[in-house]
C-alpha cells in the first residue's frame, strides 16, 4: 500500500495589485515542482488574478473558497481567497493608491491569522509597496514589522537565503547614519539567538554561525571605531556562554568567501546591505525572505513589486517558487519533530 504524502497548506498573499504579484503568483502556482509539495491557497482579488493570467497566457481556472484545499492541486486550477474586488483605477500598473495599499495589507493580515489559527501551515508573501501602505494609513516599514505586531512577537529577525549562502540582520530598514546607534549588545545577541534557534530548528541543527563587524577591518584596533570591541564581541561572547556555536566578529570584506564555501550555515549582518549586497549577488534570482522568530512559518521573495515589468508577463517567479518550497520544508520540518 503506497504511504500518502503529506503537504502543507500554504497562504500565498497576492502582494501588490499594481505590481508582478500576481502575475508571479500565477506563474509560480503553475509549476508542477510547487504543487508537488504544497496545497497553495492564494488570498487575494479575482479581478486582478483574472487579468493576470490573461498576461501570462495562463489557462489556470480560478476556484474561490475560505480554506486552503484538501485534495492534490491540478496544475491548471487556482485556488483563490478573495478579499478585495478592486475597480480599474484601483488596479493600474505602477500606480499604488490608498485603496490598494489597503488590498495589500489586508492579505498579509488575513494570510497571518489563518496561520495563527492552524487553518494554514504557513504565510508565502509576494512583494508589497511600503508608500501605497504609508498612505494607506497602515505605518509599516515591511512586512517583518507588521508580521511581528500581528502575531505578538517581540524578538524577531529577517534572513535572506540560498542555496549557498544564508544572512540575518541586526537593523532591517534603517538609514544609514543611524545604524551605528541602533547597533546595541542587546540587539546583536538577541539576533544571535533568534538565527541560531531557528536555524537549528528548521534548517540545521547545531548552526555554526558567524557574525560581522560593523566598521571596515573590524575597527582596525580602534581607529575606525571601537564597536566591535565595546558591543559586538561581548554579545558573543555572552552567545558562546549560551551554548551557540558562533564566532566573530568577522570583517565583512573576507568572510563571505568562507561563508560561500560552507564555512557557516548563516552570517550575522550589522546592516541591510551589508548582508543582501553578497546574497544578491548570489542569488539575486531565487533568494528567500524569512522571518525568524515568529511564531508562524513566513517566507517572501527577496525582491520588490518591479513597477517596470508589471503587466508584461517577463517577470521572474524563481524566488517565489524557492520561498514557496522553502515554506513547505520548513512546515514538513516542524510537523515531523512536533
Amino acid at each position: 500500500m503506497t504511504q500518502e504524502i503529506w503537504k502543507p497548506a500554504i497562504a500565498v498573499s497576492m502582494g501588490d495589485p499594481c505590481g508582478i504579484g500576481p502575475e508571479i503568483v500565477t506563474k509560480a502556482l503553475a509549476r508542477p515542482e510547487v504543487l508537488a509539495v504544497c496545497r497553495p491557497l492564494v488570498i487575494g482579488d479575482a479581478g486582478v488574478l483574472q487579468r493576470a493570467l490573461a498576461i501570462t497566457g495562463s489557462r489556470q481556472a480560478l476556484v474561490t473558497c475560505a480554506t486552503p484545499p484538501t485534495e492534490e492541486i491540478s496544475p491548471d486550477i487556482l485556488t483563490l481567497f478573495p478579499l478585495s474586488s478592486l475597480p480599474p483605477e484601483d488596479m493600474l500598473f505602477g500606480a499604488p493608491t490608498p485603496a490598494s495599499g489597503v488590498a495589500m495589507a489586508d492579505y498579509i493580515i488575513r494570510g497571518a491569522r489563518l496561520c495563527l489559527s492552524g487553518t494554514v501551515d504557513a504565510l508565502v508573501t509576494a512583494p508589497i509597496n511600503k508608500e501605497a501602505m504609508h498612505r494607506a494609513g497602515i505605518p509599516y516599514p515591511g512586512h517583518t514589522e507588521l508580521l511581528a505586531e500581528l502575531t505578538g512577537s517581540r524578538e524577531y529577525v529577517m534572513m535572506l537565503a540560498g542555496d549557498r549562502l544564508r544572512v540575518t540582520l541586526v537593523t532591517i530598514h534603517e538609514a544609514l547614519a543611524d545604524v551605528p546607534h541602533l547597533v546595541t549588545q542587546e540587539r546583536v545577541l538577541a539576533t544571535i539567538r533568534v538565527t541560531h534557534r531557528d536555524i537549528d530548528r528548521y534548517f540545521r541543527k547545531n548552526p555554526r554561525l558567524a557574525v560581522l563587524a560593523l566598521n571596515p577591518h573590524c575597527g582596525e584596533g580602534g581607529r575606525f571605531g571601537d564597536a566591535e570591541t565595546r558591543i559586538i564581541a561581548p554579545a558573543i561572547a555572552a552567545a558562546r556562554a549560551e551554548g551557540i556555536d558562533v564566532t566573530g566578529p568577522h570583517s565583512a570584506d573576507t568572510l563571505f568567501h568562507f561563508a560561500v564555501q560552507g564555512e557557516y550555515d548563516a552570517v550575522v549582518c550589522m546592516y541591510h546591505d551589508q548582508g543582501l549586497i553578497p546574497l544578491k549577488l548570489l542569488h539575486f534570482d531565487d533568494g528567500v525572505n524569512v522571518t525568524l522568530g515568529l511564531p508562524i512559518i513566513r517566507t517572501s521573495v527577496d525582491h520588490g513589486t518591479a513597477y517596470n515589468l508589471a503587466g508584461t508577463g517577463r517577470a521572474s517567479d524563481a524566488s517565489l517558487a524557492a520561498a514557496i518550497r522553502m515554506a513547505a520544508e520548513m512546515a514538513a520540518t516542524r510537523r515531523r519533530d512536533a
